[in-house]
């Protein structure tokens, strides 16, 4: 069985006006219910409003959505790569793979996970959105502070707790967050 649904569109800037057609086939689900596919076909995409192809497909398309999502995706890489260095030493200006200082092991993670960020802590919270502490998520960066500068970084693990390559003799390890004075940044 077959359906049809015709939508009349118009473009504005060009006057094209035209008929969009979109068709679905029927089949049937493994429980022996009827289901209908829909496949749209568009003569001219410009044309389509997204309100339009959503009431056609059922799809929503929310403004953003994607973003957010790649940037949900990004931060819990991110967060994975950083607790998988548990153990590799800190060393200062070291960015991987097996040693680390704090920025050094941001900057690995990030990039480990599609995202580039500057070297340096400061640099890194200069370039990163502002979060709240109350919408904090995991993957996200905590930055220390001292006044208006940033002398430390690590990755966001929830449950008030960091992972970080803290000094020189230390390694890499997961630890709660010990100061009231961080900043949570996000990376687009």
């Amino acid at each position: 069985m077959s359906a049809h649904v015709h939508v009349q569109t118009h473009d504005s800037t060009t006057g094209f006006t035209g008929t969009t057609a979109t068709t679905g086939t029927t089949g049937t689900t493994g429980t022996g219910r009827k289901s209908a596919g829909t496949t749209a076909r568009i003569s001219r995409a410009s044309a389509v409003s997204a309100l339009t192809l959503a009431a056609v497909t059922g799809t929503v398309l929310a403004p953003g959505a994607a973003s957010e999502a790649q940037a949900a995706t990004a931060r819990s890489k991110a967060l994975s790569v950083a607790a998988a260095q548990k153990g590799d030493p800190y060393k200062y200006g070291a960015a991987g793979p097996h040693r680390f200082d704090c920025s050094g092991l941001t900057l690995y993670s990030y990039k480990k996970a599609g995202k580039t960020l500057p070297r340096t802590a400061q640099a890194q919270y200069n370039k990163t959105g502002r979060v709240s502490a109350a919408k904090r998520a995991k993957g996200d960066l905590v930055f220390f502070h001292s006044g208006g500068s940033v002398y430390h970084v690590g990755v966001y693990a929830g449950s008030g707790k960091v992972w970080h390559s803290p000094k020189a003799g230390s390694v890499v390890k997961l630890e709660k967050i010990w100061t009231k004075s961080v900043r949570y940044g996000r990376v687009r």
